[in-house]
């Protein structure tokens, strides 16, 4: 499994409930306001695959590994996860 950090910046709005749909098809956190780190058996090409649908040309859409080390502030919740998935 990797854990890859999907980010985006959507054009219309109204595509923003499908995108979260398919992030939470995936073992998640929501990073910030539209960041989230996923866990999945996918590569990172996959994953843009499986949201290119979602998206229109003028979209901006980043499917990031992440890897240690890492470090960030924010809710115990999401570090948690974090620190779980993380492994050296």
């Amino acid at each position: 499994m990797a854990i890859y950090v999907v980010a985006y910046d959507l054009n219309k709005e109204t595509n923003r409930p499908n995108i979260t749909a398919e992030v939470r098809k995936t073992d998640w956190a929501k990073l910030s306001e539209s960041p989230y780190a996923i866990d999945t058996s996918e590569t990172p090409e996959q994953v843009h695959e499986r949201f290119k649908r979602h998206l229109d040309s003028n979209d901006d859409f980043y499917v990031i590994t992440l890897t240690r080390p890492w470090t960030g502030y924010g809710p115990q919740v999401v570090i948690d996860w974090l620190q779980k998935r993380l492994v050296s």
